[in-house]
């Protein structure tokens, strides 16, 4: 009974529930993959489906998240949105975009300029996310700034950082008062160059000087206020059609370097005709290591194009006649101290004054522009380099010899003062207080008593806040009135065309030509004051930014005991409780009563920079 009923049990287990049980193993596998194949064919049918139907809901649109980590962009105002690929490419401009250079807090663009930008024209900066799924997703931010920038095809664009998880390939659009023009988008800059260059690492500038190209780089790290071996640099030149992929078709030695400026030959077929080198691709080459062969060399990353800096000056100097004193500087945000620091020199017989803008913020265009046509002779000339100075006075430099005989580099809170002069005591000027172009006057006298002079240092005194808790309203010559008792530093008038080829200087002053030499002025003759340590809330910009190549930012704890710091003061910008009163060991109000005798109304006692409240 027993094995009967193991017997029916075996057959209930083994017998077959379907039709198909008894199929090969092989056939059994092709049904299953063929029930796979076609549940896949109707998800991508009803995917397909889905894609065609125009979903009005929001729950259909992807959402972007911006980091509020993004650099600036918690403390602008700049709006933020995503879109398609096909949502901003009809907006894109026909732009070309020539380099792209990655900043600590900004990205530049470096553009051809077009008849589709005006004066008024806003513009955004467009950024893709990186590695999108299912369509590109994009954001946007109003440029900081747009500017012309060397000769009169080139543009530069500053746009905010990236946000988290997008690209720094930043390309732009722009608005009009009535809305979005449409621009096509095959046209567009989408298909420009995509390179994106470090700061850190790449050529910025280049200009003609004679028979040579001068390159500015950033990131050689030689070393300060010395020569560098130029054998180990090469400079190499694209020439339109024979560049091809970004290669460059040309090559020279390089003459020298220094810092941050390397100096080549030209090649024979540019130095025959300098003038068409002008908007030529240039970069340098570095050989790797000392026992690397001459065609090892390795060619820095580069945005710069060859500028002729003699060509522009000239066709602004009509009668190409060279003016005896001109002044070069470099600021950030200092527009309102211009107007008074421009007409002061101006009477002291500057005649010609380079204006080197740093990335400024403020309404500095506008007060150029208004000095412009109150006959003052001032360029503002855009330098978006951060960092950059001693480069920066080099270039400056070589633009200035164009059309000047001697010029001084000295910033915007630096004032040449000429203390009363008795008999006995006077050098190279006359005696009595200082008259109208003394400044001047002192250079020419300077110059025909020696031709091998060809530096002018003057001593500086350092100001401090004179007890003043907000910035005067008469100015800072007139404001601040107590100094240290003993001098800092100097500052420099040179002559350009003196310069050692190298283009050397560690700002203070430059190195000159073998036979050449510079002049300690007496401080009996002249003196700058330097106005160094303002009221709290004009000095504490210094902490965003020194300007120097070599000067450790003071948010740094770098080189604390450096002469370009305040004593005492630590990293980060708080006002010591007794900031009015410190660097005050000697009151001087020399200046002062100059300016008030010299320049303030005989009617209203207004000085010339002052608002007037009538």
């Amino acid at each position: 009974m027993d094995s009967s009923e193991q017997r029916r049990k075996r057959k209930r287990i083994f017998r077959p529930s379907s039709p198909t049980a008894f199929l090969p193993y092989s056939l059994k596998y092709f049904f299953s993959v063929r029930s796979l194949v076609l549940c896949f064919s109707f998800l991508i049918f009803l995917f397909l489906l889905s894609y065609q139907i125009p979903f009005g809901s929001s729950v259909f649109r992807p959402v972007l998240v911006v980091s509020s980590l993004s650099l600036l962009s918690s403390s602008s105002d700049l709006s933020s949105s995503s879109a398609s690929f096909q949502d901003f490419g009809s907006f894109l401009l026909p732009l070309q975009i020539e380099g792209r250079v990655l900043f600590p807090d900004h990205v530049l663009l470096l553009i051809k300029k077009s008849s589709l930008l005006g004066k008024s024209t806003e513009l955004e900066c467009v950024y893709a996310r990186n590695r999108s799924v299912e369509g590109d997703i994009f954001v946007k931010e109003k440029a900081f700034s747009v500017d012309e920038y060397g000769d009169e095809n080139g543009m530069l664009v500053r746009c905010p950082l990236p946000p988290a998880n997008y690209s720094a390939v930043v390309n732009l659009r722009k608005f009009r008062g009535n809305g979005v023009v449409n621009m096509e988008a095959e046209n567009g800059i989408w298909k420009s160059n995509q390179t994106v260059n470090s700061w850190e690492n790449v050529a910025y500038a280049a200009t003609l000087d004679g028979n040579t190209a001068v390159v500015f780089v950033k990131g050689l790290n030689l070393r300060p206020q010395r020569e560098s071996d130029p054998s180990q640099f090469s400079c190499h030149f694209g020439l339109g059609s024979l560049e091809k992929d970004g290669r460059f078709a040309l090559r020279t030695n390089a003459i020298s370097a220094a810092q941050e400026v390397v100096r080549c030959s030209l090649p024979l077929s540019i130095r025959k005709s300098p003038e068409k080198a002008r908007g030529i691709r240039i970069t340098i080459g570095m050989l790797p290591h000392i026992h690397a062969k001459a065609h090892e060399h390795v060619l820095w990353p580069s945005v710069a194009k060859i500028s002729d800096l003699k060509s522009e000056e000239i066709r602004k100097n009509i009668g190409n006649v060279k003016y005896d004193l001109c002044v070069c500087t470099m600021v950030w945000n200092q527009a309102s101290a211009l107007r008074e620091w421009i007409t002061y020199h101006s009477w002291l017989g500057v005649e010609r004054w380079f204006i080197y803008d740093n990335n400024s913020d403020d309404t500095i265009k506008d007060v150029i522009e208004d000095l412009e046509t109150e006959n003052y002779n001032v360029t503002r000339h855009v330098w978006p380099w951060i960092k950059t100075q001693e480069a920066g006075f080099s270039h400056c430099a070589l633009r200035a010899k164009q059309e000047c005989n001697w010029v001084s580099f000295m910033d915007v809170d630096e004032y040449f003062y000429f203390p009363y002069s008795t008999p006995g005591h006077q050098s190279f000027r006359t005696t009595g207080y200082a008259g109208k172009d003394s400044l001047r006057s002192l250079v020419a006298n300077l110059s025909s008593s020696s031709p091998t002079i060809a530096e002018i240092r003057t001593t500086c005194h350092s100001f401090g806040p004179s007890g003043l808790n907000s910035a005067p309203s008469q100015g800072i010559t007139v404001g601040y009135t107590c100094r240290l008792k003993s001098p800092e530093r100097h500052k420099s008038i040179i002559r350009p065309d003196a310069l050692d080829t190298t283009l050397l200087n560690v700002v203070h002053h430059f190195y000159l030509r073998k036979g050449f030499r510079y002049l300690n002025l007496p401080q009996s003759t002249a003196v700058i004051n330097h106005y160094k340590y303002q009221v709290w809330e004009v000095f504490r910009a210094k902490f965003f930014r020194r300007v120097a190549t070599y000067v450790a930012d003071w948010q740094k704890n770098q080189n604390e005991g450096s002469r370009d710091r305040a004593p005492g003061l630590g990293t980060e910008a708080i006002e010591p409780p007794n900031w009015p009163l410190q660097f005050c060991e000697v009151w001087d109000t020399g200046l002062r009563d100059f300016v008030l005798s010299n320049f303030a109304d005989l009617i209203t006692g207004l000085l010339p920079w002052e608002k007037s409240s009538f």
